[in-house]
């Protein structure tokens, strides 16, 4: 029997609540991910493809998630002083139900919550509705140069299956290189249990989100 197409619908976690993402959530996710650290690891095409202002985040935003045939999630934060406050973005998509294939990708967090549960319970949020659908692969892929998203999807217990050379053209016209990894459905109740161990860690305490970070000064409107 081939995989099934999950349903739009809200996922909801210990840490996190991921929902679908609509155009009303860009200004908000503008101010989580408009950032340049975010988009120098290769997110958007690279860092010549941060935009400079919010106007031009809804525009980039417009072409960049494809919603309609992709399940954009935007993620929120449960629990706490910044309850349901959007901190991210990542999608499953690229579908393949013949040959049980999917995608988690197109994934970019507020770097106030970088190393803490939002990930891990996004991706184990991600992966269990993939493979409750029938899905015997799913794939995870990040820029060849970018050490810190290699290293973050390697914890996942993903397996690394190899560089695609040349894969795709970035925002400044340089060529990148991806490096591709991947779960089957026969490892994934390993994956979680070792996700689920990495949760229990965190204690149940909320993720909260210390400071308050602006958009690039370019974008500051007087």
């Amino acid at each position: 029997m081939s995989a099934q197409r999950p349903i739009r619908r809200p996922l909801e976690g210990s840490y996190v609540r991921l929902a679908p993402l609509t155009a009303e959530d860009f200004p908000q996710l503008y101010r989580a991910i408009g950032h340049p650290e975010v988009f120098a690891g290769g997110y958007g095409g690279g860092p010549a493809g941060c935009p400079a202002t919010e106007a031009e985040f809804v525009e980039f935003a417009n072409h960049y998630y494809e919603r309609d045939t992709n399940i954009v999630y935007g993620i929120r934060l449960v629990g706490g002083g910044n309850h349901d406050l959007l901190v991210g973005t990542s999608t499953l998509g690229d579908f393949d139900e013949k040959n049980e294939h999917t995608h988690i990708g197109w994934t970019a967090y507020d770097p106030r919550v970088w190393s803490t549960a939002v990930n891990p319970e996004t991706k184990l949020l991600m992966l269990d509705v993939a493979f409750a659908h029938g899905f015997g692969r799913v794939r995870l892929q990040a820029d060849s140069l970018n050490s810190r998203s290699r290293a973050a999807i390697s914890q996942l217990g993903a397996q690394f299956e190899g560089i695609v050379r040349r894969d795709r053209m970035r925002a400044d016209g340089s060529w990148r290189d991806t490096a591709l990894f991947s779960v089957l459905v026969d490892e994934w109740p390993a994956v979680r249990a070792g996700l689920e161990a990495r949760l229990e860690r965190f204690g149940g305490t909320p993720v909260t989100v210390e400071g308050r970070m602006s958009p690039p000064a370019s974008s500051v409107r007087s």
